[in-house]
């Protein structure tokens, strides 16, 4: 004889399936509130939105198009000059020249965001003015500053000559040396403030862990705390790198006319020469390879995770 089913489970697949249907319209409700949250937030933003493109974009855009002009005509002279030796040696320059700041910057700021990283609240906070202490003052200022310490009959040639130290004065201003001392000056809060952010974030007690299983400070250091602190050191890097390919007034004041930077060939052709086209251009690749950068970064490693935590 054939038995019935069992006509107990019906009701039990009904309330699961009318269960189901209401986990699926309470899904479709949220997220159409969640949709509603986004189109309010972007009608909230559309304003701000507006307004930088019209500050930045439209600006770079009509950049983008001068440089692709000459008397009235659409031509690559400007992008086709920038393969002349003397662009060249500009371009080689800004890349050297930022470079050597950038790692001279990480090579003092490092030890000096330790420092601070380690130190009480209170008494880092007092270090940081210090720190901080060359934002208060105009960059103009400090350049000139940094024009009488280093000037041939300056105090830093003085010093040395009363000590002993040297018979002749050194030439350390209008040349290579006074422009990456006075970019370095600049230049070393940028890197100690993402560098201090970073430092602060690793735990310490990774560096007892490591020297209880019988690593040695040094090697706990490189093993240990130096790749958690690669976020910062990567932020302040490409934050220096990227500053320094843009730098014009302590490059123009410091160098004396021998070094000669990318941002003030583009102020040569604007303001001398009237060659906006060209100028244009150099900015365009300028933009280009700030862009290429942080495109490359990013290939490398995770861009929200390097500026996540700053």
């Amino acid at each position: 004889m054939t038995s019935l089913p069992d006509t107990s489970a019906f009701p039990h697949d009904a309330q699961a399936r009318d269960g189901l249907f209401d986990a699926h319209a309470q899904a479709r409700s949220i997220r159409r509130e969640e949709l509603r949250d986004r189109l309010s937030l972007f009608a909230l933003s559309l304003p701000a939105l507006l307004l930088v493109g019209a500050l930045v974009f439209l600006p770079v855009g009509w950049l983008f198009g001068l440089s692709f002009v000459s008397e009235g005509q659409f031509t690559f002279l400007h992008y086709q000059r920038l393969l002349e030796p003397a662009y060249r040696n500009i371009f080689a320059q800004t890349f050297q020249i930022s470079f050597l700041v950038t790692a001279l910057a990480l090579l003092l700021g490092y030890p000096l965001s330790y420092l601070l990283s380690q130190m009480p609240q209170r008494a880092a906070a007092i270090l940081m003015i210090f720190v901080m202490l060359p934002f208060w003052t105009s960059i103009l200022v400090r350049t000139y500053a940094w024009m009488v310490l280093l000037q041939r009959r300056g105090l830093i040639n003085g010093w040395l000559i009363d000590l002993g130290l040297i018979d002749t004065p050194l030439r350390l201003v209008n040349n290579y040396t006074g422009t990456v001392i006075g970019m370095l000056h600049v230049m070393l809060p940028f890197m100690v403030l993402p560098l201090v952010s970073s430092l602060r974030a690793v735990d310490v007690s990774l560096m007892r862990a490591a020297s209880n299983l019988g690593a040695g400070p040094v090697k706990a250091f490189w093993t240990v705390f130096f790749p958690l602190s690669l976020p910062g050191v990567i932020a302040g890097s490409l934050l220096v790198f990227v500053l320094c390919l843009g730098f014009y007034v302590t490059p123009a004041l410091l160098g004396g006319g021998k070094v000669i930077m990318v941002s003030m060939k583009i102020q040569q052709n604007a303001a001398m020469y009237f060659d906006w086209g060209a100028a244009s251009a150099l900015g365009v690749v300028l933009l280009g390879i700030t862009v290429a950068l942080f495109w490359l970064l990013g290939r490398v490693t995770r861009i929200e995770r390097v500026f996540g935590g700053l």
